[in-house]
């Protein structure tokens, strides 16, 4: 049995919640359900606290001290195997300068991102860009590649920086970022420029600043050309979520007017879709995430219409731009409108695919939003409604 296994088996049998432990280790809810999953190692001090929280008589701090060894000898192990490896192909392919084949891995796993967990993705993304970065700084590249090379790194980055956004840590999400952002200015890739502005306006928004995430999207508008890509629809959805999470209805909706009037001047598809792509889809993702912020009324039923719109969007379209996780959380946002419109069995019905997911599916976005969902339905306006009591312990259930 391993760690996690070992964490989550010992708390249960104490019939203890990841709330009441939470307590006691002194992290929040969210990093024990990922150290429980083995989305994220747990620190000793972790384990230490469970030990005693759960009186497990040292076995926690054992299997923990077992394992970090374990992780020791094959993280030293890897370092040899991969500098070996890495001079090997130095020395072998000095004369292979042909980066065609790391820019369709990019492709790829830009594509793969939209229905693949981030942990994966996030081991994929820091492969591809060492190769990147390591032709960068030997000089193993033609003088006209070393543009794609850097965007080629800049875009790995990006996509680092969505993984451990999905994973819950928004600070190492951020350096991500910033460092696509020196790329694409590196590079001189203002659609990669503007991209990288709504992400990082998105992990301003991730921790609940929409003063700076609103500056990031601003300060994005500089790199969007007129019918170039979607890169000024996605900024204009990201201001439409600043201002509607800061209580300006009105801004908000025009912002969002204005993201459709910025897709109608499109001109020039996307460099690259997946990932970097801004469908249709999502942008009436967007425009629902957004107005659910707001007090409801004409706001909630424009969010309930663009969550449909894009679960039906998503569900009809092209496999390659189907963005699961992002499906899945329109069903909360769905919901959310729902409960806004006093509609309890319609938010259950909307959450029904959503309480269904495996553990290892419900990325941060998914717990912190249902998290909300089940706070509205217990509301005293809803006590004694049998829907929204058993759709709050089903939620409950679910991240416990």
């Amino acid at each position: 049995m391993t760690f996690p296994e070992l964490l989550r088996t010992l708390r249960m049998e104490a019939g203890m919640s990841l709330a009441g432990l939470a307590q006691h280790v002194h992290y929040d809810r969210t990093s024990l359900h990922h150290f429980e999953t083995g989305r994220r190692p747990a620190p000793l001090e972790v384990a230490e606290a469970a030990d005693e929280a759960l009186h497990a008589d040292g076995r926690l701090v054992a299997q923990w001290q077992g394992e970090d060894r374990e992780r020791r000898l094959a993280a030293a192990e890897h370092r040899t195997r991969a500098a070996a490896l890495a001079m090997s192909r130095d020395l072998t392919a000095l004369a292979d300068l042909d980066i065609a084949e790391l820019q369709e891995g990019v492709e790829v796993t830009a594509v793969d991102y939209l229905a693949s967990p981030p942990g994966p993705m996030m081991d994929r993304a820091h492969t591809l860009r060492g190769e990147a970065f390591e032709r960068l700084r030997s000089g193993h590249h033609r003088p006209q590649d070393r543009s794609d090379l850097y965007v080629a790194a800049g875009r790995l980055s990006g996509v680092l920086s969505y993984a451990l956004l999905d994973m819950g840590d928004a600070d190492e999400a951020l350096e991500h970022a910033t460092a696509a952002g020196r790329c694409a200015e590196f590079a001189g890739d203002a659609e990669l420029a503007a991209w990288v502005a709504g992400t990082k306006s998105l992990i301003a928004r991730f921790q609940g600043d929409y003063g700076r995430a609103l500056e990031y999207v601003r300060d994005g508008y500089q790199w969007v050309g007129h019918g170039l890509g979607t890169g000024e629809a996605r900024l204009r959805c990201g201001e439409a979520q600043c201002l509607a999470n800061l209580g300006n209805s009105r801004a908000a909706n025009a912002a969002l007017d204005g993201a459709e009037k910025a897709r109608e001047r499109i001109r020039r598809p996307d460099s690259l879709s997946g990932l970097f792509g801004f469908s249709r889809a999502k942008q009436s993702y967007y425009a629902g995430s957004s107005l659910i912020w707001l007090q409801g009324g004409h706001d909630a039923e424009r969010a309930q219409r663009e969550a449909l719109e894009a679960i039906g969007l998503w569900q009809s379209g092209p496999v390659e731009e189907r963005s699961l996780d992002d499906e899945r959380l329109a069903h909360i946002y769905l919901a959310t409108a729902r409960v806004q419109l006093d509609d309890v069995e319609g938010a259950a019905d909307a959450l029904a695919p959503v309480l269904s997911l495996p553990v290892e599916d419900q990325i941060s976005w998914i717990v912190k939003r249902m998290d909300r969902v089940a706070g509205m339905l217990s509301a005293p306006r809803y006590a004694g409604n049998q829907t929204a009591a058993a759709t709050v312990e089903a939620i409950n259930a679910l991240a416990a």
